[in-house]
């Protein structure tokens, strides 16, 4: 698989993850929206608490009430005249979270009839209650029932206009089977009603409260949303409508934003009791500032744990029902709303497509440690923008989506890359396994990221070595498998010391071998190296030809040709077949000096480039000014005779040598030719025999042009 088709199977990977998150997404899944509600509560306990601004007080219920008036429900008089005392210290408006289902059954009339007793004039607590919902500015409540159809009580007028805006087939207001209200007599006197349900989500954590409920083809307003029309003194609620359902409810001049249900979503201040509460006694016996009442707005519920008006909230698992009612109020008044409006569901698919178009540039252009870092800090960073987003605008992201596709496509990326290197590094052990040392393999593989091995420009240092009268050898031997033999034990010994080199093995050519230093890895000095490999093979022949000697019958000689400049190096040949192989001019140039070592009967011969690029000290000796076939630029050629200092000896020969050249170059030949004759009479090399030939030539035919460059014409 190259990087092209890994690319793309991303891409893919992305694709298919984004249309399994919208798909989840707009279906709804429960598991997925408990979780996303887990974190938007986590986003509560984070930010703390905060104080509502006391536009609201909770007449509470209470067991210090309990106790001193007994249990629930109480006579209608006491409610009637804990009513009258609101009202006499300058309620602005009281909202009951009570409902009275069912006739007093404690009131005198009543006990009476029961008896029989007729011509006795006694009160009657519902209608004492029922004068004081008349006089008082007081909203009753009553609730919905979702599981069963039933009525109790009578039907509530409903005291506003609603209108609904933009009304799309679908009707997505909650409907219920049946209704459970106050009695005939306290419904009819009540200035207005409202439901006061509270519906948990699936976790059974109240979040948020419906504002309006359909029962019958008739819409109901909630209790606070009541009192909120009557707070901003309107006759109308609007409901206004999107493609995915309501966007907000309309009083007046205000919008509340709610979610597709026509539901507020509960900004909660914090744990309960952050409201101002004042006990049910204290009110019945004028125990209280009326500061804390006079044009406040005053709910009438209770905390008591008996009367099981306890709910869930993000802050805590017992939170009186009444509060959550003051804190949708609450969050009306100070325009402190929570919504996830319609227009967030297409950023929140618009993030999952974002996040992974971000894990896809990082997997693109950066390192496994890099990658996991930078992935970490994407998602600190999106939970925190989240966050912010919440506390700042009071917009609700969907969290889980982003969060699940994000560390979803990661695990998949990582382990996609993971079996992609796996490949690339058994393609990589599988071209270069029987071409570099162990070495340069551990170095290929641990340093994937590095080892370019796409065809890219390197100055690179090149060997060619050759074996002297091969053709000899295999007329001698006849047999292919002792021919086949031979060269196996040769080559072996001779590529294991390029490969404990950090030497790159390109190719062998019959008896010849080709190798190059510093690629596919930068190798130092590797000018040094190659050398140093090929002194190495040098001092080897006389303990290689021993055993060479004993096995096959003859000995081997071999010529080493090396040379340093710029090639282009990689993956080159067909779409079907290719190599990992170098070309270029200074690769040719290599060739031509190994064969140059027949002409001047040496062992190991260099470039004037190698010479210029080596670090170590060695005896080196220059042959001749050269044109090999196929070039026009003549250059120095050198042989390499040993490793380290010169010896004294050796250093005389080779300044003598220098000064016939000398003559030889500026054309002395009868001065250059006695100086070689004698270097060659005490010394026996081949060259100084060489040198004199020439100079013989070159005195015999004047007419010879001669500017001290030799042209070779054959290979």
């Amino acid at each position: 698989m190259n990087k092209f088709k890994l690319l793309i199977l991303e891409f893919l990977i992305a694709f298919v993850l984004v249309a399994i998150s919208s798909f989840l997404y707009t279906s709804n899944n429960i598991f997925f929206e408990n979780l996303n509600n887990k974190i938007v509560d986590s986003f509560f306990i984070y930010r703390g608490e905060k104080n509502p601004q006391n536009n609201i007080v909770i007449v509470d219920i209470d067991e210090k009430s309990l106790k001193e008036l007994g249990q629930w429900p109480w006579s209608r008089d006491i409610i009637a005249k804990l009513l009258e005392n609101l009202d006499s210290a300058g309620v602005g408006i009281i909202g009951l979270d009570i409902v009275f289902a069912e006739k007093d059954n404690s009131s005198p009339s009543l006990v009476l009839k029961k008896l029989g007793i007729n011509n006795i004039v006694v009160p009657d607590y519902d209608e004492i209650l029922a004068l004081s919902l008349q006089n008082t500015p007081t909203i009753s409540g009553y609730m919905f029932d979702f599981q069963e159809d039933t009525l109790r009580g009578v039907v509530p007028n409903i005291s506003s206009i609603i209108i609904q805006k933009n009304f799309q087939d679908i009707d997505y207001l909650p409907r219920a089977k049946g209704i459970i209200t106050n009695i005939k007599i306290l419904q009819e006197s009540s200035f207005s009603s409202g439901f006061f349900n509270t519906v948990p989500d699936d976790d059974g954590v109240v979040r948020s409260v419906p504002m309006l409920v359909k029962y019958k083809d008739t819409i109901y307003p909630s209790l606070s949303l009541e009192i909120l029309r009557l707070i901003y003194q309107t006759n109308k609620i609007e409901i206004y409508y999107s493609e995915a359902g309501i966007s907000s409810i309309q009083l007046g001049e205000l919008t509340i934003p709610t979610d597709r249900f026509g539901r507020l979503q509960v900004n909660y201040f914090g744990s309960s009791k952050l409201f101002r509460y004042i006990s049910a006694v204290d009110i019945l016996k004028n125990n209280f500032d009326q500061k804390d009442i006079e044009g406040k707005v005053v709910l009438v519920g209770t905390s008591a744990g008996g009367l099981l008006d306890l709910r869930a909230t993000p802050f805590e698992s017992v939170y009186p029902g009444v509060e959550i009612h003051a804190s949708a109020i609450e969050n009306v008044l100070e325009q402190s709303f929570l919504s996830h409006p319609s227009w967030v569901d297409a950023v929140d698919i618009l993030i999952v497509f974002i996040l992974l178009s971000l894990m896809l540039l990082l997997f693109s252009y950066a390192g496994a440690i890099v990658t996991a870092f930078l992935f970490m800090l994407i998602l600190c960073t999106f939970i925190y923008s989240a966050y912010y987003i919440f506390l700042q605008y009071g917009v609700i992201l969907n969290i889980v989506y982003p969060l699940f596709s994000l560390i979803l496509f990661y695990m998949f990326l990582t382990s996609l890359h993971y079996l992609f290197e796996s490949r690339q590094k058994e393609l990589v052990k599988n071209s270069f396994s029987k071409k570099v040392s162990k070495q340069v393999m551990d170095d290929l593989l641990t340093h994937s990221n590095s080892a370019d091995l796409s065809s890219r420009e390197v100055e690179a240092t090149i060997y060619f070595s050759d074996i002297r009268s091969f053709t000899t050898i295999s007329e001698k031997l006849q047999d292919p498998k002792k021919i086949t033999d031979f060269l196996n034990y040769y080559m072996n010994i001779m590529v294991q010391s390029i490969e404990n080199s950090s030497g790159t093995i390109d190719k062998f050519i019959g008896d010849a071998i080709m190798a190059y230093w510093n690629a596919p890895l930068e190798v130092e000095n590797h000018a040094d190296r190659a050398v140093q490999t090929a002194l190495q093979q040098i001092e080897k022949r006389q303990e290689l030809n021993k055993t060479i000697q004993k096995k096959f019958g003859f000995e081997v000689d071999y010529g080493i040709g090396i040379n340093t400049g710029s090639v282009v190096v990689g993956e080159i040949g067909s779409s079907g077949r290719s190599d990992y192989t170098i070309i270029g001019d200074a690769v040719n140039l290599a060739s031509r000096l190994e064969g140059l070592c027949k002409a001047y009967k040496v062992r190991l011969l260099i470039s004037e480039s190698t010479l210029d690029l080596l670090q170590e000290e060695y005896v080196i000796q220059l042959l001749d000014i050269v044109k090999v076939k196929g070039k026009d630029e003549p250059i120095k050629i050198y042989e390499v005779l040993s490793y380290g200092s010169i010896s004294i000896e050796k250093q005389k020969e080779i300044e003598l040598y220098m000064r016939g050249h000398s003559f030889y170059m500026n054309k002395e030949f009868q001065k250059g030719q006695q100086i070689f004759e004698d270097l060659f009479l005490k010394y026996g090399k081949h060259l100084y025999s060489l040198y004199s030939q020439r100079c013989q030539e070159l005195m015999q035919n004047a007419t010879i042009e001669f500017d001290g460059v030799y042209t070779f014409t054959t290979k």
